[in-house]
């Protein structure tokens, strides 16, 4: 009974990644696009309101407001100075190289955890998940090649990003005990707002025309649809077994990459972000052992409409994702 328990957890756990990575996904894509024509502080402020507005005005679904309450304000500041960091860094490499390229980097943040889950939350990580851990990071030297004018500000600026991401999904799972879903997601989104507004009182401000505000929305919905996914699911098991599966926003990147933007990764960014993968997929089959990954995978269909259930019986004040 426990372990089915386990299992369900688990199973709900990786179904808010996937909905969450779904989320991330649509909202890079929007950014990429919007980029191309408006400033980056722009971007994140606007897309930030977007999101609190749309966290507001479904506040009720997840304990009402007093679900912000807490007495932990230096961890959320904490955590709002690393969402500043991972959305400014990610989105300003993401305007100056290509789609994949900036995905790919992107995914050292799994790796980044499985180090920091050892110091931050005391889990243990053997040896040859160590190794997996280096063999990831020498793909992003197969990637960046030191010394060929690849290793760029961008990618500089995208791999403190995926620190700092790294660094929230710790966070994120530190605080889970006392800290609901509502708050660790509404207040990592307050503080870039905040930052990008300043940003942006001096003047560099275009008014965006229709189809700019329709992205603009487009990537507010997204970044809510991530942010509840991701830290939902971080909430409900450890980050080295969950971040393997946001590797399916890479492919689907790729893909939507070549369809939009008609960019064509180059063989050392392929062969990069097989060993980067293939390093992620090996800590979590460490991490949950290959039978118990199959019991996992199973679960997940049962366990998101039992979670759905759940959610429905519950009363409103208890709610929480």
């Amino acid at each position: 009974m426990v372990q089915e328990t386990r299992s369900a957890s688990v199973g709900a756990a990786i179904g808010l990644i996937l909905f969450g990575v779904m989320g991330g996904l649509g909202l890079d894509l929007c950014a990429k696009a919007i980029l191309e024509t408006y400033p980056l502080e722009q971007f994140v402020f606007l897309r930030s309101l977007i999101g609190i507005v749309l966290f507001l005005l479904l506040a009720r679904q997840f304990g009402g407001m007093q679900s912000l309450v807490t007495r932990r304000w230096g961890w959320h500041f904490l955590r709002t100075l690393l969402a500043s960091g991972a959305m400014f860094g990610f989105f300003f490499g993401l305007s100056r190289m290509p789609l994949i390229d900036a995905l790919t980097l992107g995914f050292t943040a799994p790796l980044i955890m499985t180090a920091l889950s050892v110091p931050l939350l005391g889990e243990h990580v053997g040896w040859r998940r160590w190794l997996a851990v280096v063999a990831g990071f020498a793909g992003v030297l197969i990637i960046l090649r030191p010394g060929t004018g690849t290793f760029s500000p961008a990618a500089i600026s995208v791999l403190l990003a995926a620190f700092c991401y790294a660094c929230l999904a710790i966070t994120a799972r530190k605080l889970a005990d006392t800290e609901s879903t509502f708050g660790l997601s509404v207040y990592v989104i307050a503080g870039p707002m905040i930052i990008s507004g300043l940003l942006s009182v001096d003047g560099n401000w275009k008014a965006p025309d229709p189809v700019g505000w329709t992205l603009f929305l487009a990537a507010g919905v997204c970044s809510v649809i991530a942010w509840i996914g991701l830290v939902g699911g971080y909430r409900r098991a450890p980050p080295s077994m969950l971040a393997p599966f946001e590797y399916t926003a890479l492919v689907a990147g790729a893909v939507a990459g070549y369809l939009i933007w008609d960019e064509v990764p180059d063989r050392w960014v392929i062969a990069g972000a097989l060993v980067i993968i293939s390093s992620g997929l090996y800590i979590v089959y460490r991490e949950v052992g290959s039978a118990v990954s199959v019991r996992y995978l199973r679960a997940l269909t049962a366990s998101g409409s039992a979670f759905l259930s759940r959610r429905r019986r519950r009363p409103a004040a208890n709610r929480d994702v």
